[in-house]
């Protein structure tokens, strides 16, 4: 009856339809045992209480209407009687030993978990009672396993969640209302688990959050990191079980280690899933934590040989694995929802400081957060910007991101290119360097047009932005493209085009290279039938034919560079080209450009000259095609019949006199032999005296024609060595004579020296080639003569510049500009052609009025131009400007130049300067010519060699002196050139002499010429030194011996100079030696820093300065070297010491760039050279103690005025400098800072004299005073600064550091304290205005740096209170008297005080509140209050003048220390402008 009762509505349900797909079952009868049967039936009988039919035919069993009432009865009758609990237990475990049986009670009534019709299985009501519950839950986890193997492999993905009995248990416990004893049930669901297979495992790992709640998760995360160690497949499940779990703080600490160690042994393809979970899961706590673990392990892109890729062409066509884009996208998706995880990244990446450290993986994150938006991206360009300057993010990174990752990199294209836009616009050459790497690889990498526009494009905006060094670097990296892909180049070739628009606006050196990308895009368009190619190659020889006839020199230069760029491209032997028939063969159009091109500069002689060098240029680094060789021989050709004249028996065949003036030839080399003479008094005084200007240009063109023709070999022309020049008789350059000229004849003499000059600079250039290489065809005598001959030549040289020297100082003239140099400094084109400009309207004054070819032109200079009485056309404005640069002096110009009288004075008053009575001293420093030394022509590297030359023999005696002048001529250009490479992205001088050869060279490249010269420059140091401590006189007769071998004519009045030469090498040699050190290259490179530091050995073996090293180095080694070129450097500052505080400061700024470079060496090496790192790390220690001790040992030496040279005048620069040594490099800065400003410092006065007292410091004195001031007041605030960082910084990445390590900090703090209150005090006792300024500008300063580290006092206050306080109150004395300076200043109205008021003011007032805030957030028991104090003077009297409100604070400032004192209090006046800090 109970049954049928609940048959009848179960077929009218919905799911009445439902056919089961197993007979109807069977209640099962035990053989042995009717227990069971019994058990089973009373199970049934229980549930027809209720409302339910177990054994329902058509399905499974039938619930009430209302399972509620079910619950309700099985709950009321387990709960009163344990024996029916028991049945009922026993009855259901019979039951569900038929798996049907047990399918049945498993799945719900209707057949289907969903829809409006859903109602639940018998198990899943039966689990929500609650006295069987448990028992239920165990039963059915201990059946689970019968089933694990009812499916195998993947075939469980085609059964549905009906027929898998092990899903449909797991299911029945998701999401019940309740569980009774969650801890046993969660235990036996973990035993289980353990033994699930792989894909249950899953499935119950997944459904933990809906089974057990939030209820037990410490076991439950104890038992999944267990089995994450043992299965790491079953990473994913549990991620997303603990991402819905309801952890604890603690719990999902745990959580994150258990992720955190999946990092190295998950999967690819699991990955993703990982990284969302970590950084979704980052908060405050442990987001450094999970970074840093990511950035340490997290390898997701494999790794390409792009060498190999290349080869195989297989470049950009890797398939990447779709699990690296996933990788990608996690990353970027989880930074874009927490901004915390950007900023903790740009945080981690700050504080990584070693190059090791950094990973490929660092590039993306900020690629990632690049692409992300804008708001961090200025931040993100300057943390990749530091990390290239740094050398942390390198070009095989890089690779690593997008070689061979095209797919990968697709997305963050414009990313990459952005940040390559970024870098290539900054500063710094390191990084510009990594943006061009950067641009190259984009555009290999990316081949599709749509990329290659957007890089081309980027390009040409940097063209456009008118900042030299970022036009440089986007041009070189145009070139690139043009030489390595010019093909591909062509049909883009619209997108380059908008180059052309910017060139006026472009230097020298960037103009070659924009018609270098244009010329290799026509050479290769030229032989392609491609539209696109030809009209390339015709566009741009219609703009250089157009600039290169334009009558504006400006343009006209612009066309030359193009037009030579082209033919070094056309005219390249090497490039065989297929050219069609019915166009001109390259040659030819070659040959065409040049002939057009000469046409167009003979109208101008600085064209011409710029013509000629630029095609030596191109001569001497490519191989020009035969008949274009043989135009350019019959061209220089012409230069005998031009500048040459014949010899009979080495004279003149007859004596002439060339505008009243009679010629002599000097400087005959050949003697009778010489055939010729170079003719320059005759043109300089002719008509065609503009050739002179080319005659230079024209005769390095002419080498460089016999060069290429003979193998190298100049023996075709190797009379010019040795040929005298016709100048004028040296008879002008006594007194009588020289007042006897006019002005015109000074003028011609002035320009005959002046053209000789540089021809002997070229003749050095031409002839130094053949000495410095080794030529097989050149035998050992002939090389011999060269030598001999170069070397009389350079004594020629220093001879005539010393002449020109005191002839130009009666004469001033602009001497005509014989080099157009090429600025790589930031100059435009357009700024260049004016001083060609001003020289050619110059040229009538610089020789005279009919050496202008353009009468027309000549009408023009006339009327802007005052005549003089002596015909010659004189320019105010010139001789302006020659009088600011030092060529003239004011008292040399007349004040009228059109007055007679005045002309005659002025002559009068320059008629001593050839007076037999005074002597000219032969120097190669040559002042008046100094201004105008960047018209000559320039000395190229090979002249060098020079140095190296050893003589056989000597006339009379061994007198080095004679030859210092030759050798300190050289290197003092050498000096020059290593100023060039030492700071190229600098602005320098634009009248710096450097050819157009080393400025096209690379600092490598120039190293590597100068580096024979190392040994040469140790001697010459050593005999300028032996000069300097032996004191040998020179001996006249020797120079005037050497003088007359080399031609030079006997000028009584000409001696060498006795006084100079000797310290000015001494000078110079140490000077090269400290910029070639300094040099990055040679820091870099180690063959050429060893060599140098070899050559630089001292003369004894070292024996003292190894002994303090432990192990001592071994010779040979770097680290042995440094040691010896800093003992030689030491021994040589220790005998200047006896003769010249100069010498000897000198010889200490290069000991001090020795150990500088031995610190960069340390930083470059790192990772690289271990052995030579740890050898170097050793001996630092060494050599800063040892330099601290040499800038010790000059402070404290009693220099005398002979020494001194001048006293203690203009020296103040190097004395700061030595002192900045001496602290900076002592043992301790700060007690020595304490030392010097406490109790040295105050016994000065400005009143005594030098050698009154004696406070230990010689150097120290009323005329140094202000300079030690200044210098102590910058270390103690440099000291700070760096004390602050370190505080900041060991707060930042480790909070709560040891107390002791605190202790020291404010121990140091203290002793910086001091100082400035010690400094600040001196106001009182010394009245300077200069002085009271310094106080107030680094005052205030000190308190900005002081603030910084206000927050670290605030957190260690309670343990470090009386120190912190004791801080405060030392510096309340130094605020008050600032306070005071700044009110006096005002009064007195002192300027130079006033400026710096207002910003010390601010930092007083912000000082004030800070320790106001930091006694009332601490509530240490001080108190703190403000009060308006006294106006008083510096000397503590009061100003009666001042008016106050209130009498009773009359006795604040009485006695401030008594008033701190006191229980304890701070008392902290107000911050106006009459109040002060206590």
């Amino acid at each position: 009856m109970v049954f049928l009762h609940h048959q009848n509505p179960s077929r009218k349900r919905p799911s009445s339809s439902f056919v089961p797909p197993f007979p109807p079952p069977k209640v099962p009868k035990s053989q042995n045992d009717g227990v069971a049967v019994d058990a089973v039936e009373k199970m049934a009988s229980i549930l027809a209480e209720g409302g339910c039919t177990l054994v329902n035919p058509l399905g499974p069993p039938s619930l009430p209407a209302d399972p509620f009432k079910l619950r309700r009865h099985l709950s009321r009758l387990f709960a009163s009687s344990f024996d029916d609990r028991s049945l009922f237990l026993s009855g259901f475990s019979s039951h569900i030993q038929s798996p049907s049986n047990l399918r049945r009670v498993l799945i719900s009534s209707n057949g289907s978990g969903f829809g409006p019709g859903r109602s639940e299985s018998l198990v899943r009501h039966l689990l929500l009672v609650g006295p069987i519950q448990l028992d239920l839950q165990i039963m059915l986890l201990e059946k689970l396993p019968e089933y694990f193997d009812v499916v195998s492999g993947d075939s469980q993905s085609s059964l549905s969640l009906d027929d898998d009995v092990a899903r449909l248990i797991i299911n029945q416990f998701r999401w019940l209302d309740f569980i009774v004893d969650p801890d046993s049930f969660t235990d036996k669901l973990m035993q289980v688990l353990s033994i699930c297979p792989l894909h249950l495992k899953k499935e119950i790992i997944g459904s933990l959050p809906e089974i057990i709640g939030d209820q037990n998760n410490k076991n439950v995360v104890d038992s999944l990191e267990q089995m994450i160690h043992e299965d790491p497949s079953v990473i994913v499940p549990l991620l997303d079980s603990f991402s819905n779990l309801n952890l604890d703080d603690q719990l999902q600490e745990q959580v994150i280690t258990i992720a955190l160690s999946c990092i190295r042994t998950i999967d690819a393809e699991h990955m993703p899933c990982l990284l969302r979970f970590l950084l979704l899961s980052a908060t405050q706590v442990n987001v450094r934590r999970i970074i840093s673990h990511i950035r340490e392990h997290l390898k997701f892109v494999r790794v390409p040989n792009a060498r190999t890729m290349q080869k195989n062409k297989l470049k950009g066509k890797l398939l990447v694995d779709n699990t690296e884009a996933s990788i990608l996208d996690a990353l970027r998706s989880s930074l874009q929802f927490k901004s915390i995880l950007c900023q903790e990244i740009l945080k981690e990446l700050n504080g990584l400081e070693r190059p090791r450290d950094h990973k490929v993986i660092d590039i993306w994150l900020l690629v990632l957060l690049y692409s992300n938006g804008e708001s961090m991206r200025k931040s993100i360009e300057k943390v990749f910007k530091k990390k290239i300057i740094e050398d942390c993010i390198q070009e095989v990174m890089l690779d690593q991101c997008i070689c061979g990752n095209k797919e990968l990199a697709q997305e963050y294209f414009l990313s990459f290119l952005s940040l390559s836009e970024y870098l290539v616009a900054c500063k710094e050459q390191k990084a510009r360097d990594f943006g061009i790497y950067m641009y190259t690889l984009l555009f290999e990498e990316f081949a599709d047009t749509y990329s290659r526009q957007e890089v081309l494009g980027a390009l040409v905006t940097h063209v456009g932005s008118g900042v030299s060094f970022e036009i440089s670097s986007a041009l070189q990296i145009m070139v690139s493209f043009a030489s390595k892909h010019a093909r591909e180049l062509i049909p883009l070739s619209s997108h380059i085009n908008g180059i052309l628009d910017y060139l006026e606006g472009l230097t020298v050196e960037n103009l070659y290279k924009v018609y270098e990308v244009f010329s290799h895009m026509s050479l290769l368009a030229r032989s392609s039938a491609d539209c696109f190619g030809s009209s390339i190659a015709n566009e741009l020889l219609i703009i250089v034919r157009k600039q290169v006839s334009h009558p504006d020199l400006k343009y006209k230069k612009m066309g030359l560079i193009g037009i030579l760029k082209i033919v070094s491209c056309l005219g390249d032997a090497n490039n065989v080209t297929l050219s069609s028939p019915f166009q001109k063969s390259n040659a030819e159009e070659a040959l065409e450009l040049l002939e057009t091109c000469l046409e167009s500069c003979k109208q101008s002689s600085l064209t011409l000259i710029f013509f000629y060098d630029e095609l030596t240029a191109i001569l001497e680094s490519r191989t020009l095609h035969p008949v274009i060789m043989d135009w350019i021989g019959k061209h220089v050709g012409e230069f005998e019949s031009i500048f040459l004249s014949d010899l009979d028996g080495g004279q003149l065949p007859c004596r002439t006199t060339y505008c009243g003036l009679e010629g002599e030839l000097w400087m005959n080399l050949d003697g009778e032999i010489s055939p010729i003479c170079l003719n320059i008094l005759p043109l300089a005084s002719s008509s065609t005296s503009a050739s002179l200007q080319y005659l230079p240009a024209n005769f390095h063109l002419l080498s460089a024609v016999e060069r290429v023709t003979n193998q190298g070999s100049l023996g075709g022309i190797d009379a010019l060595l040795g040929c005298p020049l016709l100048l004028p008789s040296s008879k002008y350059f006594s007194e009588a004579e020289w007042q006897s000229l006019t002005g015109k004849q000074k003028q011609i003499i002035c320009l005959s020296l002046y053209y000789a000059i540089n021809w002997i600079r070229e003749l050095l250039n031409a002839f130094c080639t053949q000495v410095a290489g080794g030529f097989e065809f050149t035998s050992q005598s002939t090389k011999e003569d060269i030598m001999l001959k170069l070397l009389k030549r350079l004594r020629n040289l220093v001879f005539l510049e010393s002449l020109l020297n005191h002839s130009i100082q009666t004469c001033p003239v602009a001497l005509p500009q014989l080099h157009l140099q090429v600025d790589r400094c930031g100059s435009t084109l357009i700024n260049q052609p004016n001083h060609g400009n001003k020289e050619k309207k110059n040229e009538p004054k610089t020789t005279h009025e009919s050496t202008s070819p353009n009468k027309r032109k000549h009408k023009k200079i006339s009327k802007t131009s005052t005549t003089g009485t002596d015909g010659k056309l004189r320019q105010p404005t010139l001789l302006d400007m020659l009088r600011k640069t030092g060529a003239v002096t004011s008292q040399e110009m007349p004040n009228d130049i059109s007055s007679k009288e005045n002309t005659s004075a002025s002559v009068d008053k320059h008629s001593d300067v050839f007076n037999e009575s005074v002597l000219i001293e032969v120097s190669p420093v040559s002042q008046a010519l100094e201004s105008q030394k960047f018209r000559f022509r320039p000395l190229l590297l090979e002249c060098f060699s020079i140095l190296t030359f050893s003589k056989n023999h000597e006339p009379c005696c061994s007198d080095p002196v004679a030859e210092l002048p030759l050798y300190l001529y050289l290197i003092r250009d050498l000096h020059c050139k290593l100023d060039y490479f030492a700071a190229p992205g600098k602005q320098c001088s634009m009248r710096s002499l450097i050819s157009a050869t080393v400025s096209r060279m690379t600092l490598d490249e120039f190293l590597s010429k100068i580096r024979p010269l190392f040994p040469s420059l140790k001697r010459i140091l050593d005999s300028s030194f032996c000069i300097l401590n032996g004191g040998n006189e020179t001996c006249e007769e020797h120079w005037n011996v050497l003088s007359a071998t080399a031609g030079n004519p006997d000028i009584t009045n000409l001696v060498p100079s006795k006084s100079s030469i000797s310290p000015m090498v001494f000078k110079e040699v140490l000077h090269s030696f400290s910029k070639m050190l300094s040099l990055p290259e040679t820091q870099r490179g180690k063959p050429v820093l060893s060599d140098l530091l070899k050559a630089f050995q001292p003369n004894k073996a070292l024996d003292a300065g190894a002994s303090d090293v432990q192990p001592c180095p071994s010779p040979g080694t770097i680290e042995y070297s440094y040691l010896g070129a800093c003992s030689f450097v030491e021994s040589i500052l220790d005998a200047a010491c006896s003769s010249s505080f100069i010498l000897a400061s000198e010889a200490l700024f290069t000991l001090e760039s020795a150990v500088i470079s031995v610190q960069k060496v340390i930083d470059k090496l790192e990772g690289d050279d271990k052995s030579i790192q740890s050898g170097l790390s050793q001996i630092l220690p060494l050599l800063r103690s040892r330099l601290g001790s040499s800038a010790q040992k000059l402070l404290k030496h009693k220099w005398d005025n002979e020494r001194l040279e001048n006293g203690w005048k203009n020296k103040g620069e190097i004395v700061q400098k030595i002192l900045r040594i001496y602290l900076e490099y002592t043992e301790s800065t700060s007690d020595l800072l304490d030392e010097l400003a406490c109790k040295i410092l105050p016994q000065v006065s400005f009143t005594t004299r030098e050698e009154d007292d004696d406070y230990g410091f010689p150097t120290l004195c009323s005329a140094t005073l202000l300079l030690w001031y200044r210098v102590l007041f910058e270390v103690n605030l440099t000291a700070l600064d760096k004390l602050v960082k370190d505080v900041v910084r060991l707060e930042k990445f480790r909070p709560g550091f040891q107390p002791e390590n605190v202790h020291s900090h404010l121990i140091k703090m203290q002793k910086n304290v001091n100082v400035v209150v010690a400094l600040v005090s001196m106001c009182r006792t010394y009245d300077k205005v200069t002085l009271h300024a310094m106080a107030v500008k680094y005052g205030g300063k000190f308190m900005d740096s002081f603030l910084k580290a206000f927050d670290f006092l605030q957190v260690h206050f309670q343990m470090h209170n009386e120190v912190i306080i004791l801080l405060v109150k030392e510096l309340q004395k130094a605020t008050r008297t600032i306070q005071t300076l700044c009110s006096e200043a005002k009064g007195l109205k002192q300027t130079a005080i006033t400026g710096k008021v207002p910003a010390t003011k601010r930092s007083l007032e912000r000082f004030l509140f800070r320790v106001k805030a930091l006694l009332h957030a601490t509530s240490s028991g001080c108190t703190f209050w403000m009060g308006n104090l006294k106006h008083k003077d510096l000397r503590g009297q009061v100003v009666s003048s001042q008016a106050y409100v209130d009498d009773g604070n009359d006795n604040i400032d009485e006695d401030p220390e008594g008033a701190v004192d006191v229980d304890p209090q701070v008392i902290v006046g107000s911050a106006s402008e009459n109040s002060e800090m206590e």
